[in-house]
């Protein structure tokens, strides 16, 4: 029997290069009848790290801060959807026919990766090879691969054309 794809795991860095791979995870949802979790992971502040800040910032004020820095992320997806709703699919309602539902977590990329797919039961992964955002450090090609050897499900990894421009994104 043919496998079915039905939930589709689409983890992002927010770069504009991870457009590319939220392209491939769109054809496949609509062509599979299938429907997208998007997946942003906050960066972990070492706890070393942490103390010092809170310290200097107030507790209140620092976790003000990590839940606008949520938010922020959570808004920058809704309106990277519309746009690419809008430019590719000449469709506005994309998000409510595509995307289940956007998660932000904290921790080690890779980790909440696997973790969520488990959790929602994740039919495939999707992620872009390479990210140049706020966490490029973590999506540059480690990422993708520490994932690949640890799934226990398939994995896309989306690279971004050689012939990309700032222009495609």
């Amino acid at each position: 029997m043919l496998p079915s794809i039905k939930n589709i795991l689409y983890a992002t860095d927010l770069s504009k290069n991870s457009t590319f791979a939220f392209r491939y995870a769109v054809k496949l949802a609509k062509e599979m009848d299938a429907k997208i979790t998007i997946l942003y992971i906050l960066p972990v502040v070492d706890s070393a790290m942490e103390v010092p800040i809170i310290t200097q910032m107030g507790e209140e004020k620092y976790y003000k801060l990590r839940e606008e820095k949520s938010r922020e992320a959570i808004e920058k997806i809704e309106e990277r959807i519309r746009g690419f709703s809008v430019k590719e699919l000449k469709d506005v309602e994309c998000k409510k026919e595509i995307v289940a539902s956007i998660m932000i977590q904290e921790g080690d990329a890779v980790d909440e990766i696997l973790k969520t797919a488990e959790d929602l039961s994740s039919d495939i992964i999707i992620l872009g090879a390479h990210g140049k955002g706020i966490l490029a450090h973590t999506f540059l090609g480690s990422v993708p691969q520490k994932v690949l050897r640890r799934s226990r499900r398939p994995v896309l990894v989306v690279p971004i054309p050689k012939d990309a421009t700032d222009f495609d994104l």
